[in-house]
């Protein structure tokens, strides 16, 4: 029998702080206490050497139930569609034009944080309607 594993979401990019906080924001996640012997993570970041200062940041479910989020800085930039992506879960149970209504909200809060909206995929015969973002650096995510 297999146990069960924690897992932690990676997201490459240029501004790792940057990108952290802005998912922060989306998630409702905070940024966890500096390493002990350090009062603030940017005091932490001047003791690391000048290669690594600014290369990565993390947050976290303030509950501890969702997944840790890491950032680390990368040298290329995103050039294709993310494999994997994550669904912002902000009308589950809501249909029609309820659920849109749900959708449009977020979506606009997040668009006020850098987010950029892609596109409306409308509700089908297999699916409810999402709304396909982009982050602050271009990953994507669904409104879902």
């Amino acid at each position: 029998m297999s146990s069960i594993k924690q897992v932690q979401v990676t997201f490459d990019c240029a501004e790792p702080e940057r990108v952290a906080r802005f998912w922060c924001e989306v998630l409702g996640y905070v940024v966890p206490p500096p390493p002990e012997g350090f009062a603030t993570w940017d005091e932490y970041d001047r003791s690391l050497p000048p290669e690594r200062q600014g290369a990565s940041f993390a947050c976290g479910d303030p509950s501890g139930v969702g997944p840790r989020l890491y950032f680390q800085r990368v040298p290329e930039g995103k050039v294709v569609k993310n494999r994997v992506h994550l669904d912002v879960r902000v009308g589950t149970g809501l249909v029609g034009e309820e659920r849109l209504a749900a959708l449009e909200a977020e979506c606009e809060r997040l668009v006020a944080l850098g987010a950029t909206r892609v596109r409306v995929l409308l509700a089908d015969e297999h699916n409810e309607s999402c709304i396909h973002m982009q982050d602050i650096e271009g990953n994507e995510f669904c409104l879902d």
